[in-house]
């Protein structure tokens, strides 16, 4: 069973939706893609209850965007909100 859901918004939103909450990532819609910080910078950025889990996160993000023709990036400078 996944540990996250992922719901697109219209305003280049993706709600990551998990155990303890929700955060939102960047989907851009030119080319839809989805944006995850770094391991290291999600240590940073991220809700403290989702810090240690990041590669559950990035392989259910990395599934989710192939599932749904979004590429996937992976960038130190992604924002969560």
């Amino acid at each position: 069973m996944a540990v996250f859901t992922f719901q697109p918004k219209w305003k280049e939103e993706l709600v990551c939706t998990g155990p303890a909450g929700s955060f939102v990532l960047d989907l851009t819609m030119g080319t839809a893609t989805a944006y995850l910080p770094t391991e290291q910078a999600w240590a940073d950025k991220a809700p403290w209850w989702a810090k240690r889990l990041w590669p559950v996160l990035h392989n259910e993000l990395q599934t989710w965007c192939r599932a749904n023709d979004v590429g996937f990036v992976i960038d130190a400078g992604a924002a969560v909100y």
